[in-house]
């Protein structure tokens, strides 16, 4: 009788927005997959990955000083909006729209 070779499983956790979980929810419902590993799995098999480009711009890390209570606000901010304190420093940044320097002030 011939056995079944099954191909090892590797466990793999990563971060999605919540519109991609729906997605996985969403195609798993509609063809009848057992699982979002499943949905994931079959994603994978159909994509081209020797022609993606990345929608992810590179990164460098900084280091920059803060008082000690911006700091910690700062930290108090991304418990609760559940964010890393990096993110919450992205957003800002981002955000920030950079006015004319007061007069007299350093450049």
């Amino acid at each position: 009788m011939a056995t079944k070779k099954h191909t090892p499983i590797a466990p793999l956790t990563f971060d999605l927005p919540l519109s991609l979980i729906e997605k996985i929810a969403a195609r798993q419902k509609k063809s009848g997959l057992r699982s979002a590993s499943e949905v994931v799995r079959e994603a994978v098999a159909h994509f081209d990955i020797d022609h993606c480009a990345s929608e992810i711009e590179p990164h460098r890390q900084i280091s920059v000083r803060l008082p000690a209570d911006m700091k910690a606000s700062l930290v108090k901010a991304a418990k609760k909006k559940k964010i890393s304190i990096g993110a919450l420093l992205r957003i800002a940044i981002d955000a920030y729209e950079a006015k004319a320097p007061k007069k007299g002030a350093r450049k």
